[in-house]
Parts: C-alpha cells; structure tokens; sequence
C-alpha cells in the first residue's frame, strides 16, 4: 500500500485578489492519491509557531486538562518566542502540576528558539505558488523558509507566475530550480497519468486560512488558454506558450457544484477568449452553465454542504472553520433581529462547545446538526441574487465584430473588460465600446498599461475617450492605470522602473490622484477634469505639481498656495531656469536640492515640494468624501476591486 504522504502548500503574504488556483489543482491531485493537504497563507514565522504551539496545546492539555489553555494562545506564543520568566510565571503560577508544565513549556520554547524543529521535518513535499515578480522579496522568504520545512528539499517545488519569468534568478537566489509553465501533461510530478491542469480546484482549502480573497462565491475557470498575440509587455506568451481554442469546461463544473454547492459567478481566466474560432460554442456552453441572460442564484445551504463534507472526513479543519464562522455570522446578522432564536440559537452553540473557534470539533458540529438545522435554514440568506459572467483579463478589441458582440449580450456579462493598451488601438477600442453599448452591456472596464512605451499624453488621451464614450452613450467605464513593470532582470523585482518616456515625479503623481481614487478612474467628467485636468497641458501641470498638493487639493486651495505654485511654475517654464528645474523635479530628490543647485530662486520655488503629507494637520473634507464614495464603490461591486492593481499604494 502506497504510505500517505503529508502535503504543504504555500501562498506568499501578498496581497493579492485571486485564490491560488494551481495549488487547488495540486490539492485535488493529492487528495485523489490519498496524501493529506495543508493549506498556508501568512507570515511564515507565524505558521512555524502555530505548529509548536499546537504541538506543545496538545502536551499541556493532557498534563491539565481543567485548563482552558486555548484562551492564553498569546501569552503561550510569546513564550514560545521568548522565554520569558516572568511570562511562564502568569501561566503556570498556582497549578498543582507548575513543575510539570514548566518542563515541557520551557521544552518548547527550546524547540522554537533552537530551531529543533529541523530534526523533525513532517512535512513530504511543500509546493510554493509564486505570483507577480515584484513580490520577490516576500516570496524568495517564502522558499528559505519552505527549505526548513521540507524533509527532502528535491521535494520542494515552486511554481507559478514569478517562477516561470525568473526562473533562472530563483535557482541563483535559493538553490531551487522553480517549474516553469503548466502542469499539462501527466507525470509531470509523479509517475501515473494524471494531467493536474485538467483537474477540478479544491475550493475547501480556502476555508483553511485567515486570508479572505475578495472574489466571493464564484467558479474560477478556463474556456481557452493562451492568447494569439506576443505583446511585448505580457507574459502569457511565455506561461501559456501554446494557444488552445476550447478547455473542456462542463465536467470540472458540475463536480464542484456537487462537492462545493452552486456558486454565484463565472470568472473566466482567458487571456484572449474572442481569438477562439469556437467563440460561439463557448458562448452557448457558458449558457448551459446556467450563465444566461437574467440568470439569478439563490445561495445554497453552505452550512449542510460543511456538514456533509465533514462527515465524508474531506477537509476536517477547512470544513470545521467553514461551519464555525458560518453559524457565527447567522448568529450576529440574520437573527440580531429575533431576540428569541437568538438566544435559543446562542444556547445550542454553548451547550456543543461552539462558541469559540478552538473549542470547536468537528464531532461536536455533527452533534449539534438536528438541533441546529431547521434553524439555520429557515433563517439564512435566501433571495435571488443576479449572476454575472466576468472575463476577467479583457477581451481584444481588435477581434471585436458585430456578430461577437452580439453573441455576447447574450451573457449576464459584468463588466466587459476591454484591453486599450496604447492610445494606437483608439479606433478599434472606440468600435468596440460602441457594438458593447449597441448590444446592451452597459458596464465596461479596462486596464490602462502606462509606463512602458507610452507618453504621458497617451494615458491622458485614452481616459479622456472613457470619459467621453461614457457621456456620449450613457455607459458605466471604469478605467484602471496600470504601471508597466518589466517581466525580467533586477527590474522586475520591484515596483520602482521608471519607462522612457516617464520620470519618477510624473509615476508618483498619477499614483497620488489614484490614492484617492483607489486606484479608479470612474465615470464623471467633473471629478476626471478636476483629478486630471480640463486638456494635456493641464495634465502636464498637474504632473510637476507638488504630491501633497495633489492629494490634499482642497487644503492648498483653500491657502492659495496651489495657486501661488502655479503662478510660479508658469512663469519658471518661461524663464532660462526651466530646464534646471525641470531636471530637480524629475528627479523628484526634494530633501538634497540643495546639493543639486545653489539658485535661491530655485531653491525657494521648490519649497513647496518639501511640504509632506504629515505637515497637513486639517481634515480635508473634500478628500474624506472622495475616499469614501471609492470606497462605498468598491464594497457595492466586487468586480470593481477584482480589477485594483494596487499599484497606487
């Protein structure tokens, strides 16, 4: 009999809006062969604690079982951490069995501190997802750490976005050869013929971390893979090398309705679903998903989903918490209105030892399941909800043709994500928009890549046609700049590339106007005009403008000294000094421009560059109502903060 295996998977603490789809794959791959799965996304210190501590929960708890020890879980940790006398003192002092617990708190303690827990290496195999380059630094801690976990480190495999770009650095950095591309094709990391990329996702691991993705109740899939484009600035053509024009999509659907429950929405991965010459069965597939026009979704008993998963033993922790927060969140929304089952509800959870999530067991949820049931469905949330379709990397507008669109209405599409990205696409983008609205979608969203070969004119041009398009045929477009990062070299490590055409003042001022924002550009002329300035000229003056005054716009206004900098600036473009000051700004080194020129005019103008946003001590009203409208945006439409780059941070 083949000896089960203990599996670790591992996601970088990035922040980041999609679940880790690759490692749900691989879940279901070791799971069909028998092997236990540990989910992990966090601080990896922290997860190497959390053993120790579950390990020295266990030991102290047969030593004194009268101890609800679980509620000193702080207290313990820091111990774990530090040894600390006076700590072990509070936890121990006046218990019949302090020698005892002394011993093996201190033994503990030992294990962590030094590092013992390498002699005991449980975990077989240990898989690191890698995502966007420019988390280099926390996933390459990621792989260190996972190299301390793993008995074999041949047996430690990384793989991913990241691994497939910078493969070669990875190796230099750890001694790990990272995957590079799919998991494809069978034996690819096991002998037997299973094709891992084919493979349902495992959506339970989820429900084993902290970490809540904002996608919500959805079905992630594929109907194509690759694209048929070779833009310089993507790497799909190097993660997805080979363009296939229809995924077998309907099984891997109906196995997760069977096992997970119905899911609300669609989130298609496609990178170029309209090159596909299969496009319309693809369409009518979607439709026989129960994805049609006016389709709408009642959310199915997730509690009896957890309970029956728990009985069949798939998942016991993931399935555990699952059941705990949702009988807690039943608990504190759907019954604060009925004080009655309130209480009777409150008094179940208290009797079975639900009430705080490390009292909870799984024989203690399954206990409860007769009494708890017809409460929890009469009482949770069953209203008809709109299911939405959402080709979440966009459609190529250049394969955009009246019959496509029109089969697409066909769809609840929401948003329809359409790529501009450089102003040279602005006829076939402008067509697109205008079949989108001629169909009836009324909701469009895009990228727009800034940063690579592009002019700052270029981004000012193509929000300027959303702004427009949106007024002249009454649509909904939100625009998202994204900054180009390069996909290799010590570039792509971090976020800082400044591309040919841009300097860093121009890059951190558009990422103050989108501070605000949150990173939209939505709808609206006046706010557009007011961010980004009524023509070009306004925008290039917006762009030397000083940060704080961008962002606390209302504030310098208000001072006049927006104004006074304008005036100023003006008249310096006019004047001999211009190309002096021009260099200063661009290179955007405001605390050493007394190293960079000994002018006193100079000097004095860019005293308002040295204004920092901890020097604004008033409460911009202006700014607050406009964060908060972003705000309230973002949480009424998921797909809005589905499409947040964060580069604005």
């Amino acid at each position: 009999m083949k000896k089960k295996r203990n599996i670790l998977l591992l996601e970088p603490n990035y922040k980041n809006k999609y679940p880790p789809i690759g490692l749900m794959k691989i879940s279901s791959y070791h799971k069909m062969l028998g092997d236990s799965v540990t989910f992990y996304k966090g601080e990896m210190k922290d997860f190497i604690v959390n053993e120790i501590y579950n390990e020295c929960l266990e030991k102290i708890s047969t030593i004194d079982s009268d101890t609800t020890w679980y509620k000193k879980e702080k207290e313990i940790k820091l111990f774990l951490k530090t040894k600390r006398r006076s700590i072990l003192t509070d936890l121990t002092s006046g218990n019949e069995n302090q020698p005892l617990l002394n011993e093996w708190f201190s033994y503990y303690s030992d294990y962590y501190k030094k590092k013992k827990y390498l002699d005991n290496r449980k975990w077989d195999r240990v898989y690191v997802t890698t995502l966007f380059t420019f988390y280099w630094k926390k996933t390459i801690e990621t792989i260190e750490y996972a190299k301390l976990l793993v008995r074999d480190q041949k047996h430690l495999m990384v793989g991913g976005v990241m691994a497939s770009l910078l493969t070669h650095e990875i190796e230099v950095e750890t001694g790990i050869k990272p995957f590079k591309g799919i998991l494809d094709k069978p034996g690819m990391i096991d002998d037997n013929d299973i094709i891992i990329d084919e493979l349902p996702l495992d959506y339970s691991i989820l429900y084993e971390v902290d970490y809540r993705y904002p996608t919500g109740s959805a079905y992630f899939t594929f109907m194509t893979k690759g694209c048929t484009r070779k833009c310089a600035f993507c790497s799909v053509p190097i993660l997805e090398p080979t363009y296939k024009e229809k995924v077998e999509t309907i099984d891997k659907f109906l196995q997760i309705k069977e096992l997970y429950g119905e899911q609300q929405h669609l989130l298609l991965m496609d990178n170029n679903v309209l090159a596909s010459p299969k496009f319309d069965e693809i369409i009518d597939e979607i439709k026989e998903m129960g994805f049609y026009k006016g389709a709408t979704f009642v959310e199915p008993n997730q509690y009896e989903i957890a309970i029956t998963n728990l009985r069949s033993g798939f998942n016991n922790k993931g399935y555990t918490r699952r059941a705990f927060f949702l009988l807690h969140d039943l608990l504190q929304r759907r019954l604060k209105r009925n004080k009655k089952v309130a209480e009777q509800f409150y008094d179940i959870l208290d009797e079975h030892s639900l009430l705080e999530l490390p009292e909870v067991t799984e024989e203690n949820l399954i206990k409860s399941h007769d009494l708890i049931s017809p409460i929890f469905e009469k009482y949770r949330d069953k209203a008809p909800k709109q299911r939405y379709v959402d080709f979440n990397q966009g459609t190529d507008a250049r394969y955009v043709t009246e019959e496509f669109m029109k089969k697409m209405s066909e769809i609840p599409i929401r948003p329809l994500r359409i790529a501009f990205d450089y102003v040279g696409m602005k006829k076939k983008y402008v067509e697109a928009v205008r079949l989108a609205a001629k169909y009836g979608i009324k909701e469009l969203s895009n990228y727009l890549l800034y940063n690579f070969k592009d002019k700052p004119e270029d981004l000012y041009e193509r929000m300027r046609i959303n702004i427009e398009l949106s007024e002249e045929l009454e649509l909904h477009i939100f625009s998202f700049p994204m900054k180009y990062i390069p996909l290799f070299g010590e570039d792509a490590k971090h976020r800082l590339y400044v591309g040919k055409h841009w300097n860093k003042k121009f890059i951190r001022a558009i990422q103050s106007v989108l501070n605000v924002s949150k990173g939209i550009v939505a709808s609206g002329r006046s706010f557009f005009e007011k961010a980004f300035g009524k023509n070009v000229e306004e925008f290039y003056e917006l762009l030397y403008m000083p940060e704080t005054y961008i962002v606390y716009r209302s504030v310098f206004e208000e001072a006049s000294l927006s104004q006074i900098w304008l005036q100023e600036f003006r008249a310096i473009k006019k004047s001999e000094i211009w190309e002096e000051v021009k260099i200063i700004l661009e290179i955007s080194d405001f605390k050493n421009a007394h190293t960079l020129t000994n002018n006193p005019d100079i000097l004095a103008f860019l005293e308002h560059y040295t204004i920092t946003r901890d020097n604004v001590k008033e409460q911009n009203s202006e700014i607050n109502k406009i964060r908060q409208r972003y705000n309230n945006l973002i949480k009424r439409d998921r797909f809005i903060e589905l499409t947040l780059t964060y580069d604005f941070e």
